[in-house]
């Protein structure tokens, strides 16, 4: 089992969307997500197309694919991007057979640190849903310090809920065992 991760490829873009949009309201509802939010599909495709276009200093999303043995399972991506300053990031394994084995952890080590030195981040913020268990142990296993809980739509896809704010610095980043 080999884990590996890439910038996100055009063809990749059909997979992300799909994920969201071919999920049902009880795992969009455990994740935060409110499906009736969701974009209609070609509309999702083309912002996302639109963004991959840009360099990383203008984007307003930036994705990594996840890889199992070159396939594409998972992604990761970030939002809300400062450039030089600071992002959101997102986690999402597609397939439910991969999660619950650690592989976000694994995933996340690999990813950490593309988001910090392609956006030359000082932090790195991850909101999840706090009912939301996955999200929340695994940013607890990296290392990410929990900043505050608090109640908010975290985003446009979003209900209104209580979230766990973490946030994780370059510091904290070049201290721990990642690799940049």
């Amino acid at each position: 089992m080999t884990l590996s991760v890439r910038e996100m490829h055009l063809d990749d873009i059909e997979k992300v969307v799909d994920y969201f949009i071919d999920a049902n309201d009880t795992f969009l509802k455990g994740m935060g997500a409110d499906k009736s939010k969701l974009p209609k599909r070609d509309e999702w495709i083309q912002k996302i197309t639109l963004e991959y276009k840009k360099s990383c200093p203008e984007k307003e999303f930036y994705y990594m694919i996840w890889l199992l043995d070159n396939q594409p399972i998972g992604h990761s991506n970030v939002n809300h991007i400062r450039y030089g300053k600071d992002a959101t990031m997102h986690l999402h394994l597609w397939k439910p057979i991969e999660r619950k084995k650690g592989l976000g952890v694994k995933f996340l080590k690999l990813t950490i640190p593309y988001f910090f030195k392609n956006l030359q981040l000082k932090k790195l913020i991850c909101e999840p849903y706090a009912e939301n268990i996955a999200p929340n142990k695994t940013l607890k296993k990296l290392g990410f310090e929990l900043v505050k809980t608090y109640e908010t739509i975290p985003g446009w896809i979003n209900f209104y809920q209580k979230v766990n704010r973490y946030e994780l610095t370059h510091k904290q980043l070049e201290d721990s065992s990642f690799n940049l």
